[in-house]
């Protein structure tokens, strides 16, 4: 009987780890942690940044924003995803829905509380950031070009609440986030050809569904294009260090999966293309670390207070 009960707890903390994607949340995390020590904080020391209470809590309210975000968007898309993704839709109704909701409410009164105690204005930033997430997961991402650009939006906006922290507005900063928005936007419409059964199924009016493979993966080519805007911009105009070895690389993954893409309809290849749309992102995110090597090679005087 307590194996049992044992076996059980572990299926349920295993099926919530999936639903709010623990993994996602930390690379979010680690990403915000050093795009504060990098770009937004980067003439204050490492240790001063690292131990800063407030910018632990913004992270922290982040986290929670963004897990009851992917808990509101697995409920409204639970018969989309058991179309798509059956295995992990079957582990993620080892929970209930009604567990789901309160789990979701729970970690978002978190997220504005714990915003607070730094400032009214963090609270009203995560308040915010909240609706809008919802209001994603209910209405807009059933809408082709509305439901992408929104998409990429909310997943890049908590760096935004480091931002106002930091209050670093200098154009480097916006130009950075551009190039991580178009990244995003990209993932997303390729996502999108991953899922189209489920999006029919749904009445999911994406851009796959209701203009076609084709049409899709044309501005999937062009938003590929744009991206040698801000690349071009950070190499030419700012001291970006070794970063700008990612920015080659990822426009010579960019090339391969464009010519991927025209290669294939098939779903599984679709699916194996998103995985490495998500790895040259992780892969962003820690190319961070190469703006100023010093930090690599000198740590520990950096670290000193």
């Amino acid at each position: 009987m307590f194996k049992r009960k044992t076996k059980y707890l572990f299926l349920k903390l295993l099926s919530l780890f999936s639903v709010v994607r623990a993994y996602n949340i930390f690379i979010i995390v680690v990403a915000q942690y050093l795009a504060a020590i990098f770009i937004l904080a980067k003439d204050q020391r490492i240790l001063k940044t690292v131990l800063d209470l407030n910018l632990f809590l913004i992270v922290f309210s982040s986290a929670l924003a963004i897990a009851g975000g992917y808990i509101i968007n697995n409920f409204y898309d639970s018969e989309k995803d058991l179309i798509n993704r059956p295995v992990k839709t079957m582990l993620d109704r080892v929970v209930s829905q009604e567990f789901k909701l309160k789990v979701y409410f729970g970690l978002n009164f978190l997220a504005v509380l714990f915003s607070l105690v730094v400032s009214w204005h963090a609270s009203f930033f995560f308040s915010v950031y909240i609706f809008l997430l919802w209001f994603y997961s209910h209405k807009l991402k059933k809408y082709p070009f509305i439901g992408n650009l929104f998409a990429a939006f909310v997943a890049i906006l908590p760096f935004f609440g480091i931002l106002m922290y930091f209050e670093n507005f200098h154009f480097v900063i916006f130009v950075h986030a551009a190039l991580v928005y178009l990244l995003v936007l990209i993932r997303e419409l390729i996502k999108d050809l991953t899922s189209i059964k489920g999006d029919l199924a749904n009445n999911y009016k994406t851009i796959s569904v209701i203009y076609g493979e084709f049409f899709a993966k044309r501005c999937i080519s062009f938003l590929s294009f744009l991206v040698l805007i801000p690349s071009w911009i950070l190499m030419h105009d700012y001291d970006i260090g070794y970063m700008n070895y990612f920015l080659y690389f990822a426009l010579l993954i960019l090339l391969v999966i464009n010519f991927l893409l025209y290669r294939t309809d098939a779903t599984l290849e679709y699916k194996k293309i998103h995985l490495l749309m998500k790895i040259l992102i992780l892969i962003g995110i820690f190319s961070i670390l190469l703006i100023d090597i010093k930090v690599l090679s000198y740590g520990k005087a950096l670290l000193l207070p």
